[in-house]
Parts: C-alpha cells; sequence; structure tokens
C-alpha cells in the first residue's frame, strides 16, 4: 500500500539504519524518516567497552555510514529528538518538540537503557555506565587518569571492560553476585574457563558477592561495600550488570509488551502497521535446527538487530521473508576472541574440540544428535561451520565433534537441499 506516507523509524542504531537501508535497497521508494535521541549519526558500539577503551579505536572510525548515504538514499535523520507518543489509530507520532508525524509503516527500534545499581553511592563521580558513545568518552577519558577500577557485573559488557583496563595497566576487581561468570549465556565449563583465563592476566574476579554501597570522598568513588563488608579500593567504577528494553512507548500505546516488544518472524506487533526490532524487540523465532531451537527470544546482539531489521525491512518493501538466522554473537577479551551461535540448553550434551590451556577451542552443544550451538575461542572457522551446522540441522556424534581430524563440512547438506521450516508471509501478528 503506498499512501504517501512515510516510514517513520524511531531509533537510529543498528537495528533503525539497517532497516531504512535494506527497505531502500529491496526497492521501497517512499520517505524515510529516522529519529534519534542522539547527537551522532548511527555509530558502532561494540568499541565502546573494546577499542575505544584501549586506543586501538577512535571515534572517526565509529560511523556505521557516511553522511553521503543518507543523502544518497534519501534517509531523513532527527538527531538529538525522540518519539513521545505514538497514535496507532490516526497512524501519527508526537514528536518530543511537538511536531507530529504521520506515517505508513511505524518500526520501533528504540533499543535498552542500562540497568541501575540500586545502591547508596551510585551518583557518585567517577561511577559509569556504558551504552552510548558519550558514555564510552567520558570513561575512556577518566581511565587515562586511575590506577585502580572496580568493574560490577560479569557479564560480557563487564568482562570487556575489565580486559580493557587491565590492558591498559589498571589493577582491576570484578565483582559478580552470580557464583559463575556468564551465568545467563554460558556453559559452565566455559564459565569456568574465562574466570581462569581472566585471573591469569591480572584480574581479581570476586563471585557471589553483592554490592551494598559505593562509598566516596569529597563526591568521588573511593571504593565498593561488598555485602559482606569488604571494601574494595577503587578510583574508578563500571557498572555493567544488564539491559532493560526500552518499551514504554509502546506500551503506552497499547502495543503488546512483555520483557520487550512482542513480534513475530517478520517483526510485526499487536498493531497494524507497526513493527519493532533490536534490543526491544522480544521476537519469534522459527524453528530452526534441533527440536526446541526456535522460540521467543529478545536477543541483545548487534546481528540479531540486523537480521529482525531486514525482516521489518523486507514486509516493508512488499517482500516478506521473516527472520529465520541462527543467533550469533562475538566477544573481544585479552587476545581471545569468544565467538557463539545457536541458543544452548543446560541439558545439551558438551563436547570440547581443540585445547583450552592453548585458548584454541571450540565447545560444541548437542541435543538429540544435533548441533543447537557452538561456543569458540580463537577458531573462527569453526563458528562459521558451527553456523551452517546448526541452521542445517546437522546430525554430529560426540566423538566427531572431539576429532580435530574429522572434517565437520561432510556432514553439511549437499547445496541446494531444503532445511528448516518455512514462515507464511500472512501469519497472524501479535495478538
Amino acid at each position: 500500500m503506498n499512501d504517501g506516507l512515510p516510514l517513520v523509524i524511531a531509533g537510529a542504531s543498528y537495528a533503525g539504519l539497517q532497516l531504512a537501508a535494506s527497505a531502500r535497497e529491496s526497492g521501497y521508494a517512499g520517505r524515510i524518516v529516522m529519529v534519534g535521541d542522539e547527537s551522532q549519526l548511527p555509530y558502532q558500539r561494540p568499541p565502546l567497552s573494546k577499542g575505544l577503551l584501549t586506543g586501538k579505536t577512535t571515534v572517526e572510525k565509529l560511523p556505521l555510514r557516511s553522511e553521503a548515504f543518507y543523502r544518497e538514499n534519501n534517509i531523513e535523520v532527527l538527531l538529538n529528538q525522540r518519539v513521545a507518543r505514538i497514535e496507532p489509530h490516526a497512524r501519527r507520532v508526537q514528536l518530543a518538540d511537538g511536531r507530529a508525524l504521520e506515517y505508513s509503516w511505524l518500526a520501533l527500534a528504540t533499543g535498552a537503557r542500562c540497568r541501575a545499581l540500586d545502591v547508596p553511592g551510585a551518583g557518585l563521580e567517577g561511577v559509569h555506565m556504558l551504552r552510548t558513545l558519550d558514555d564510552g568518552l567520558r570513561l575512556a577519558e577518566q581511565a587515562r587518569r586511575v590506577q585502580t577500577a572496580c568493574v560490577i557485573g560479569g557479564g560480557f559488557i563487564g568482562l570487556e571492560v575489565a580486559s580493557a583496563l587491565r590492558g591498559s595497566g589498571i589493577q582491576v576487581t570484578l565483582v559478580e553476585a552470580c557464583p559463575r561468570l556468564l551465568a545467563r549465556n554460558v556453559s559452565p565449563l566455559m564459565s569456568d574457563y574465562v574466570l581462569q583465563a581472566h585471573r591469569a592476566r591480572g584480574v581479581r574476579i570476586e563471585l557471589g558477592r553483592g554490592v551494598r554501597a559505593l562509598q566516596g570522598s569529597n563526591g568521588r568513588i573511593a571504593a565498593v561495600e561488598l555485602a559482606d563488608g569488604t571494601r574494595v579500593e577503587c578510583e574508578l567504577v563500571v557498572v555493567g550488570i544488564g539491559v532493560l528494553p526500552n518499551a514504554e512507548l509502546a506500551a503506552a500505546a497499547g502495543i503488546a509488551v512483555d520483557n520487550g516488544i512482542l513480534v513475530d518472524a517478520f517483526g510485526r506487533t499487536s498493531m497494524e502497521r507497526i513493527l519493532a526490532a533490536g534490543d526491544v524487540a522480544n521476537m519469534q523465532l522459527p524453528s530452526w535446527g534441533p527440536e526446541g531451537a526456535g522460540g521467543r527470544y529478545r536477543l541483545e546482539s548487534v546481528q540479531a538487530a540486523n537480521d529482525m531489521a531486514k525482516a521489518c525491512a523486507s514486509l516493508v518493501a512488499g517482500q516478506p521473508k521473516a527472520c529465520a538466522a541462527v543467533p550469533w554473537f562475538w566477544s573481544d577479551q585479552f587476545d581471545l576472541k569468544f565467538q557463539m551461535a545457536g541458543l544452548p540448553h543446560p541439558t545439551d550434551e558438551i563436547v570440547l574440540r581443540g585445547s583450552m590451556d592453548r585458548n584454541r577451542f571450540s565447545l560444541f552443544y548437542l541435543r538429540g544428535g544435533h548441533v543447537a550451538a557452538v561456543h569458540t575461542v580463537n577458531r573462527p572457522a569453526d563458528h562459521m561451520l558451527g553456523r551452517r551446522l546448526i541452521a542445517s540441522n546437522a546430525r554430529l556424534l560426540p566423538q566427531q565433534a572431539a576429532d580435530e581430524e574429522f572434517d565437520l563440512k561432510s556432514i553439511l547438506p549437499a547445496p541446494g537441499s531444503a532445511t528448516g521450516a518455512a514462515v507464511r508471509p500472512n501469519a497472524s501478528p501479535i495478538a
């Protein structure tokens, strides 16, 4: 339907930009307006906890696209602006500055925000959270002037920041409330490997330790007080305890929300002609790989944001194609490149391929004889093959997975053979 109204995208990061670019690539000729609440054009976010802190990446290298790209593709970008209200029945949004925009399609790519640390002293100078470029620049500037730091949170962001700070010569203590690192994301075997890898490189790690308060001196952070009264002296604190989806805008408009905006495999919400993608979207993925590998997930990764955005764009352009990509993620910590494909389950059989001692190995997660997930360290070829094995629902014996001489390519289906489950374009959106 071409009614002359624009595609309005609320959010100007990975999902928002990918949706606009893919819509154009798919032949969408209508007006596109992208609304972003930051002062910069869309930029790379992974380097904020990696290269920007170590100095290996500069601000000039961060933009995802040049200014010319937006001009050449007729994509309007409203910076320092946000969508304040959605009026679904009028197909209109109200911007924070009072302007109104009618839309043909509305895409919500509002992302997520850092979960706040709710303890006394959280507002002291020298306490940081990391989500935006401005956050990253403030942290990098202060990190150049300190010798001690405490990272609160043992997820990927916390570990990446800890490795970057330690690599810069700072004494780092990492505090994690759970009994192991990356408890939401990886197996205990991988958690233990990450723990030993960080400790071997000089990071002090405290597991199963809650934070009672942050203590200051003259308004600046001086120490982190743990639940048992232990003090961790530090000049800098980075809080990385997870994120919350920015779904309030959608909820206020009556759109179905549950740990994010509920969408189907095409990115459709419960409201007609309103889509969602990125960290804010809780997507129903079609089945791929072993039984039970599909399901509903809110995936917090660059690749997931891009894949979901492409599905939304296909619908806008009238060429609907569901998001069916195998989820994957990566993380750089010290000299270790972690790459993860698929979604493991605690009951999966785990098989080691390679050597943990040599920091070059893969963990294959097998479910019912099929490859459900693959986690690798410094083995990019296994990661790429793992994604193909999961997508094709390949069968793999434990002894084959463990044998480095076994050719994993040999169990891939012949080119052109059908795999996976089809998703109907006219399937009903979220009810």
